[in-house]
């Protein structure tokens, strides 16, 4: 198969103008791209729900993974091309059959225990872990902040990654970090063409 690489959509690009882009984007790299969902409007509905009610993290946890398939099973419904898939089977024959799989984590994170079930772990983090399950090229994270920075941990004091994410990223091939603006530079980023100049540059880490 060819390389792929993983990327992965921040929930705060669910009611802005730039994801119908990202979207196209992905779609047009498909057998080449896995989308990784984050929880958008739904994980904060999460969050809001265990300030008032008070259950614990675990439970958080699983919910918020629910949260990042409602995202996902949104983006699907946006985009043809785009095909929910919740298992590395699942993913493989999406790719194989030129289509770009959106993961629907709860069922592979559920199953490893390795993954802490709290906060300092959301869809950046998962996807990271995600990327590596799959042996993937490299990982690109969307975010609606500009970068100016590579140090993760700074990146993760800073709430722009999860508290988890350096660990989770120390075992990627590559990494990307892109402004929600440069859904055009997507191809260029990761499959370089020849002959074709996108701009604006990406952010490199």
């Amino acid at each position: 198969m060819t390389s792929i690489w993983v990327v992965k959509l921040g929930g705060s690009l669910a009611q802005s103008r730039e994801l119908p882009h990202w979207l196209r984007a992905c779609a047009a790299l498909a057998g080449r791209v896995v989308l990784v969902p984050g929880g958008g409007p739904y994980a904060d509905a999460v969050r809001r729900a265990q300030r008032a009610q008070g259950f614990d993290d675990a439970a958080a946890h699983a919910l918020a993974l629910g949260a990042m398939e409602q995202f996902g099973w949104q983006l699907c419904a946006m985009q043809a091309g785009l095909v929910p898939a919740a298992s590395a089977t699942a993913l493989h024959e999406a790719l194989t059959a030129g289509l770009t799989p959106v993961w629907m984590a709860r069922a592979m994170v559920l199953a490893d225990a390795g993954i802490a079930p709290n906060w300092s772990v959301t869809s950046d983090s998962l996807a990271a872990w995600l990327a590596q399950c799959l042996h993937a090229e490299g990982l690109a994270l969307v975010k609606s902040v500009a970068v100016a920075t590579a140090d993760l941990h700074a990146l993760a004091a800073a709430g722009v990654v999860d508290a988890a994410f350096p660990h989770w990223a120390a075992g990627l091939q590559s990494l990307r970090l892109l402004h929600r603006a440069q859904w055009n530079s997507l191809a260029a980023v990761l499959h370089p063409p020849q002959a074709i100049e996108l701009q604006p540059e990406p952010h490199h880490v």
